[in-house]
Parts: C-alpha cells; sequence; structure tokens
C-alpha cells in the first residue's frame, strides 16, 4: 500500500524560507512521478511543483526562482525548498503520486496523481 507523509510545515514570517519533506512507503519510488499540490483557503487545489522519474521539473507561475523540487531515490524522500515566502503561498501543501509519467504542462494537474498524503500546513504572517 503506498504512503505518503509530509512534515516541515510552519508559521514563517514573508520573506522567510522553509522545507517540506515527504517519506514515501510501499511503492518503487523512484519510478513514480511526483508532486507537490497546495490548497489554501477556499481555492481549489493547484500543483505547485512536480518531477518525474527523469528529474524533469515544473512549477507555478508564482513559485518559480523560489520553489525548488528534489528528489532522493536512495532514501524515498520528496523535498520542497521554499524561499522568499509570500502572503499568497499559505495553505495545506500535500505530497502526491502516481506510477505514470507526465509531461511538463500535466506534472502541476492535482488530477494526475493517485496516491495523496495527508498534507502538511504552511502559514505565512508577521
Amino acid at each position: 500500500q503506498a504512503v505518503l507523509v509530509e512534515s516541515g510545515g510552519a508559521l514563517v514570517q514573508p520573506g522567510g524560507s522553509l522545507t517540506l519533506s515527504c517519506r514515501a512507503h510501499g511503492f518503487v519510488f523512484g519510478t513514480y512521478t511526483m508532486a507537490w499540490v497546495r490548497q489554501g483557503p477556499g481555492t481549489r487545489r493547484e500543483g505547485v511543483a512536480g518531477i518525474n522519474p527523469p528529474g524533469s521539473t515544473n512549477y507555478v507561475a508564482s513559485g518559480k526562482g523560489r520553489f525548488t523540487i528534489s528528489r532522493d531515490d536512495a532514501s524515498n524522500t520528496l523535498t520542497l525548498q521554499m524561499d522568499n515566502l509570500k502572503p499568497e503561498d499559505p495553505g495545506m501543501y500535500y505530497c502526491a503520486a502516481d506510477s505514470r509519467q507526465w509531461g511538463r504542462v500535466t506534472l502541476l494537474s492535482s488530477e494526475a496523481y493517485s496516491t495523496w498524503g495527508p498534507g502538511t500546513l504552511v502559514l505565512v504572517s508577521s
């Protein structure tokens, strides 16, 4: 059974940094497409970063230059480094996985993923 567990969510000040981690269990992590998906208050889920097994990535426009997604297949861990956090970044951040390989555009589609973690909460406030 595929399981994803996120960690690292916190309250940070605008301009601050945060690193989110996702540990994966129960599937061959290195063969899966992975993503971070955000859901803010009253909003739909939005893909913020995705990475496929060869390592190609894509980012939501608001996160380009500030967010970095990476994967460590040896430790089954997905990471999202977020720098210069802005008031529009808060929300529940979910780790998502799918066995299919997606193109760059589909990497950011929340409908493309079949396995989800419970989420970790990110708050940005001074």
